[in-house]
């Protein structure tokens, strides 16, 4: 199981990365850059900085990076890193917007144990050690949080079924810390993801006490030959029975 190490380094190397992106994006806004550039850059100094400081602190571990070239030998491997270097590089790329985010998260066994988002733009990471404080609910309406573009197929079955209101945000990590951190209540999607892009929020959201699952209410499990994870729920406690159920209905047609 992770022990205290692995969540202190999930949390530095994510928010370290977060800072020198901070600093990349500034600088080739000031250059003049155009979005491609920005992004591709964004993406590549992420990986190259987040791989060799996972290669230095934990050598005999795995990793899977959305940027990098899939090493199948990670399917031997016990504990196995999963890393979306840059998370919502469309938001990175465009000046003054903050929801994008760094995951790094690892799972041991197929089961995500530890593991940090940052958010570099507002200077925040969450760690699953120290667990975030879940702030209390306000009052109204389930708040729900959706894509800038169209909402899947999941959000609108639970907005639907428990009358939320929608509020947009870009990455998958800054849709899911809004959860975490009370901007939001409810966070459902299907249509497409891969296991970088949930593995960190979910563990993140696991430890501080909110249901994480599949959309059929299935444990979210890590390190598969086909890193496809195409769906998920991340909600408040109070929310999931009556989401699970919206879903089921929905998925059974």
């Amino acid at each position: 199981m992770a022990d205290a190490r692995d969540c202190s380094e999930s949390a530095r190397i994510a928010t370290e990365a977060g800072a020198m992106l901070v600093e990349i994006r500034e600088e080739m806004f000031a250059a003049g850059m155009n979005s491609w550039d920005i992004k591709d850059e964004g993406d590549r100094q992420a990986h190259v900085f987040i791989m060799e400081q996972l290669q230095k602190s934990f050598p005999g571990d795995a990793i899977l990076s959305e940027e990098g070239r899939d090493d199948l030998d990670r399917l031997n491997h016990e504990r196995v890193w999963i890393v979306d270097p840059l998370d919502g590089t469309r938001e990175f790329s465009e000046r003054g917007r903050s929801d994008w985010a760094v995951h790094v998260a690892l799972a041991e066994g197929g089961k995500p144990t530890a593991g940090a988002v940052a958010l570099p733009a507002i200077g925040q990471t969450l760690s699953s050690d120290p667990a975030p404080v879940l702030p209390d609910r306000e009052e109204g309406p389930p708040r729900l949080v959706v894509s800038r573009s169209r909402p899947p197929a999941a959000a609108i079955v639970v907005a639907e079924a428990l009358g939320a209101e929608l509020l947009s945000l870009g990455s998958a990590g800054a849709k899911a810390m809004s959860v975490v951190l009370g901007y939001s209540d409810i966070y459902a999607h299907s249509g497409g993801q891969f296991e970088w892009d949930n593995c960190a929020p979910a563990v993140v959201a696991l430890a501080a006490g909110l249901h994480a699952s599949r959309c059929d209410g299935s444990e979210m499990t890590y390190n598969h030959a086909d890193p496809w994870l195409p769906d998920l729920l991340i909600c408040r406690q109070e929310y999931a029975e009556e989401a699970l159920a919206a879903l089921d209905l929905a998925i059974r047609g």
